[in-house]
């Protein structure tokens, strides 16, 4: 049988937090920009950063990922969409083969933001 001062003790624990994410696990998840014709056409029209990420990304790692590594530039992202691109199947002599399957991340900005990838203040 529980007695009252272990009612009241259990109600008065202090719910810590857990961070959303490991921050050495974002480090690792955007593996390069994609700077390509494709990639210029969608950050003109649609404020979007192409990004190659890990294959296991999710959408909201990603943008944790892309906040905290420019938050020196304090960017805000507003939302993330994920393509799947194929690997080519490629011919290596007599044998056939594939290259490997990679993840693109379209991370569009909020209005008015702009991802500035030398580091110099703008």
């Amino acid at each position: 049988m529980s007695t009252p001062s272990a009612k009241t003790s259990a109600k008065a624990k202090k719910v810590v937090a857990k961070p959303a994410h490991d921050e050495g696990r974002l480090a690792q998840v955007l593996v390069a920009p994609i700077v390509s014709e494709k990639a210029t056409s969608a950050a003109e029209k649609h404020n979007q950063v192409l990004f190659q990420v890990l294959r296991d990304a999710t959408k909201p790692e990603i943008k944790a990922a892309v906040e905290l590594m420019f938050k020196a530039q304090s960017i805000e992202v507003e939302s993330v969409t994920t393509v799947v691109q194929k690997g080519k199947a490629k011919r290596f002599g007599k044998s056939m083969g594939r290259r490997d399957h990679v993840k693109k991340a379209y991370v569009s900005l909020k209005a008015g933001q702009e991802l500035n990838f030398s580091g110099e203040g703008a």
